[in-house]
C-alpha cells in the first residue's frame, strides 16, 4: 500500500522551514541581541540562502508559481506597509511637523544625488544599458529601508550609543523615503516606455506626483485621523474591549494600503501617514504603550521576509555575458554605491539638520541607509510594468528586463551584509583593537638623577600632587539624549584606548572582504586572500 497520504507540498515545508527558523531564533535571541548584535535580517537572509535552490535546495519560491514576480511583490507589500505603519505611530507626537525641514533635507536632495550617482556608475559599469535604463535601477535602489533600520537601530548598540534624535530621524527619514521612490521609478520608466518626452513628464507631474504621492499621503492622513477619533470614541462609550483595539494595529495597515492600492495611489505612503495620523495627539501610544503585539509582528513577518529573500536571490543571473553582467562588477557596484550613495549629501547638508551636531554623526547618518525589502518591492513593480523580454535581448527594454532584478538582488544582498554586520564588527572592534604602552624599569644608573617637578599645563593650575587620581575628563557640551559621558583614564600598565572613529574605519574596511568572500563562495570561485587590514592609532600623551 503506497503511503502517499505522507507527501509534502511545498506549502507545508515553507510552513515547517519558518516556524521553526523563528522558533530556534527566538530560543536564543537574547543572546544574539544583546551579545552579537546581529538582529533576525542577516540571520534569516542567510538562512534563506542555504536552503535556498543554489545551496540545499529545499526552500525555491521561485518553483511554487509561474508569477513569483507577483509573489515576491505582494509579500513585500503587506510587511512594508505593516512596517510603515508601526513606525508612523511609534514616532513622538506631531514628530513629522516639528521635524518637517530635517526630513525635507534628509529625503530630498539625498534620494536625488543617490539617484543620479547610482545611475551614472550602473551606465559606467554595464555600457549595454543606457541612462535612462539605469535611472530605473537606480530608482528602485533609491529608498532606504525601513524594515532594515528598524531593526539595526533599534538595537542595544544603537540605544546605548547613538542619540534618540538620530534613530527618530533616520527611521522616520527610511520611510518616508521609500513610499517616494514612486516618482523616481515613473519619470524613468516613463521615459523608456513613452515615445514623447513631453508625454513622459506630463504623466510623471500629474500621476505620480499630484495622483500617487499627494493623493495618496493625504487619504492616508484622513483615514488614520478619521479611525483614530472613531476608536477613541467607541473606546469611551465601552464599545471596544482592548484585544480588539490593539487588533486595529495590523486592520488599519492592511486596510489603508488595500484600499489606497486600489485606487492607484502611492500605498506605502499612505501607510505611513496613517500611522503618524493615529498617533498624532498621543493617545493611541498611551493606549498601546505596555503592549508589545507590534513588536511580536514585526518580528514574525521580518523573519519570513528574509527568509523568503535569501531564498529568492537569483545567484544563477550573477553572470550574464550577454548584457555585461558580471560578479566583480556587481561587487564594484555595491562598493560605489555604499560609499557615494548617501555619505557624501549629508556631509554637505549635515549643519542645516538641527539633530545633527557634527560631521561623525552625518557620517554615520550617511553609512545607515540600507537596501532591502523597498528594493526588491520596486524592483517587482518595475518588472510588471515591462513587456516580457525575448530571447536574447534585442531592444533596450529587454536588456532593462533581463538585467534589473540580478543587479538589485546582488545590491540589497551586500547591503543586507554590510549594515547588518556592522555593529556586530564595531563591537569586536571596540574590544579588540587596542593600544597598550609597557612601562619599562629605568637603568640603574639614573636611580641617583634628581627628579624634575612635574610640569604645569596651566599657569594658574598648581600640579596635580602625587598619589592624585590622573583621570582625565573630556570637557564636552551639553550632554543631549542618548548620548554617555566620556572619561579616558590615564595609561597606566596594560590599560587601553580606542578611538570610536578609527573603530568605525577599521569595521568598514573589513565588510568588504567579508562580502567578497561571501560572493566568490557562492559562485564556486576561488578568490585570493584579502591582505590584512592595518589600523594606525595616533595618540598624543601631555
Amino acid at each position: 500500500m503506497p503511503w502517499n497520504f505522507l507527501d509534502s507540498s511545498s506549502a507545508s515545508v515553507a510552513y515547517t522551514l519558518l516556524g521553526g527558523f523563528v522558533v530556534a531564533y527566538n530560543l536564543v535571541s537574547l543572546v544574539i541581541k544583546e551579545r552579537l548584535y546581529m538582529n533576525e535580517v542577516i540571520l534569516g537572509t542567510g538562512f534563506g540562502v542555504i536552503l535556498g535552490p543554489h545551496i540545499l535546495d529545499i526552500f525555491d519560491p521561485r518553483s511554487w508559481t509561474g508569477v513569483t514576480d507577483i509573489l515576491t511583490r505582494e509579500i513585500m507589500r503587506v510587511v512594508l506597509a505593516t512596517g510603515l505603519f508601526a513606525i508612523g505611530v511609534d514616532l513622538p507626537r506631531r514628530y513629522m511637523a516639528e521635524h518637517a525641514k530635517s526630513l525635507l533635507i534628509m529625503v530630498v536632495p539625498t534620494m536625488a544625488f543617490g539617484w543620479f550617482v547610482s545611475a551614472a556608475f550602473i551606465h559606467l559599469l554595464f555600457p549595454k544599458l543606457d541612462f535612462v535604463s539605469s535611472l530605473v535601477i537606480s530608482a528602485c535602489l533609491t529608498p532606504t529601508d525601513p524594515i532594515i533600520s528598524a531593526a539595526v537601530i533599534g538595537g542595544k548598540f544603537a540605544v546605548t550609543n547613538v542619540p534618540l534624535s538620530i534613530r527618530q530621524l533616520l527611521v522616520a527619514e527610511s520611510a518616508a523615503n521609500d513610499g517616494l521612490a514612486y516618482p523616481f521609478l515613473s519619470i524613468a520608466i516613463y521615459l523608456t516606455t513613452e515615445a514623447s518626452r513631453a508625454t513622459a513628464f506630463e504623466k510623471w507631474i500629474v500621476i505620480s506626483w499630484l495622483y500617487q504621492v499627494v493623493l495618496g499621503t493625504v487619504l492616508g492622513a484622513i483615514i488614520g485621523y478619521l479611525f483614530s477619533r472613531i476608536m477613541r470614541f467607541s473606546q469611551e462609550k465601552g464599545f471596544l474591549d482592548r484585544e480588539s483595539y490593539i487588533a486595529q494595529f495590523i486592520s488599519l495597515a492592511l486596510f489603508t494600503a488595500g484600499a489606497t492600492n486600489s485606487l492607484g495611489n502611492d500605498d506605502l505612503l499612505a501607510a505611513f501617514a496613517a500611522g503618524c495620523a493615529v498617533s498624532w495627539d498621543g493617545y493611541f501610544n498611551q493606549q498601546t504603550e505596555h503592549d508589545s503585539f507590534s513588536s511580536v509582528l514585526d518580528l514574525v513577518l521580518n523573519c519570513a521576509c528574509f527568509v523568503y529573500i535569501g531564498a529568492w536571490l537569483p545567484f544563477d543571473k550573477f553572470h550574464i555575458s550577454e548584457i555585461g553582467v558580471t560578479p566583480w562588477r556587481l561587487m564594484v557596484l555595491v562598493l560605489i554605491i555604499l560609499a557615494l550613495r548617501r555619505i557624501p549629501s549629508l556631509l554637505l547638508l549635515y549643519k542645516l539638520l538641527p539633530e545633527v551636531a557634527n560631521w561623525r554623526e552625518a557620517l554615520f547618518c550617511g553609512h545607515f541607509g540600507p537596501i532591502g525589502v523597498g528594493a526588491v518591492f520596486i524592483a517587482t513593480l518595475a518588472q510588471s510594468r515591462l513587456e516580457a523580454p525575448h530571447d536574447p535581448p534585442q531592444t533596450q527594454e529587454d536588456l532593462l528586463a533581463v538585467a534589473i532584478q540580478p543587479i538589485v538582488a546582488f545590491v540589497v544582498l551586500g547591503s543586507i551584509l554590510t549594515h547588518g554586520l556592522s555593529i556586530p564588527f564595531f563591537s569586536i572592534g571596540r574590544h579588540t583593537l587596542t593600544v597598550t604602552r609597557s612601562v619599562v624599569a629605568p637603568p640603574d644608573w639614573l636611580l641617583w638623577v634628581r627628579r624634575a617637578p612635574a610640569p604645569q599645563l596651566d599657569a594658574d593650575r598648581p600640579a596635580a600632587p602625587e598619589g592624585a587620581d590622573n583621570t582625565i575628563v573630556v570637557r564636552e557640551g551639553p550632554q543631549r539624549e542618548g548620548q554617555k559621558r566620556v572619561e579616558w583614564p590615564d595609561l597606566t600598565p596594560n590599560s587601553s584606548v580606542v578611538k570610536t572613529d578609527e573603530v568605525i574605519l577599521c569595521g568598514l574596511s573589513v565588510m568588504p572582504a567579508v562580502f567578497l568572500t561571501f560572493i566568490c563562495t557562492s559562485s564556486r570561485m576561488v578568490p585570493r586572500p584579502p591582505p590584512p587590514s592595518r589600523l594606525l592609532f595616533k595618540l598624543t600623551l601631555p
